[in-house]
């Protein structure tokens, strides 16, 4: 069985548009803060995958679908597991919420690439202490 990783955020004034309703755009920056923190509870950073394994992570694409608006103030909850694997890369899924009404629902691939730009390996540290947020349909 696959663990979530849970991250909670509220949202701030500078996130919303005249009508106190998020930004659009701003979604992709809370799944972002999302898979940042997820990497950090795994003792890991983006600035550690570079220097370590001379690695970064790209979004290659993004399936977001939105559901309901958030609005100034709200208490949001950005869930993400990973749902499949490969040996470069891997698709995350992601839903962030208000009070258990889901707000946005995401797809999101994400690939291993040298600082050329070209796609390598996922390390196996990294493949090894990804494995808690894997759901059961692991692609290798």
């Amino acid at each position: 069985m696959h663990e979530n990783f849970f991250h909670n955020l509220k949202v701030y004034y500078e996130d919303t548009d005249a009508g106190g309703v998020v930004y659009y755009a701003n979604y992709l920056k809370y799944l972002e803060r999302a898979r940042t923190e997820a990497l950090s509870t795994i003792g890991l950073s983006n600035v550690k995958i570079k220097d370590k394994y001379g690695a970064l992570i790209i979004v290659k694409s993004c399936n977001i679908e939105f559901k309901k608006s958030a609005k100034l103030e709200d208490e949001l909850k950005i869930r993400s597991f990973v749902k499949s694997v490969t040996k470069t890369s891997f698709f995350m899924n992601q839903f962030i919420t208000h009070d258990d009404n889901t707000i946005v629902e995401a797809l999101v691939h994400l690939v291993f690439v040298n600082e050329k730009g070209k796609p390598v390996k996922v390390p196996e540290t990294i493949f090894d202490n990804f494995k808690p947020y894997f759901c059961d349909s692991i692609k290798l």
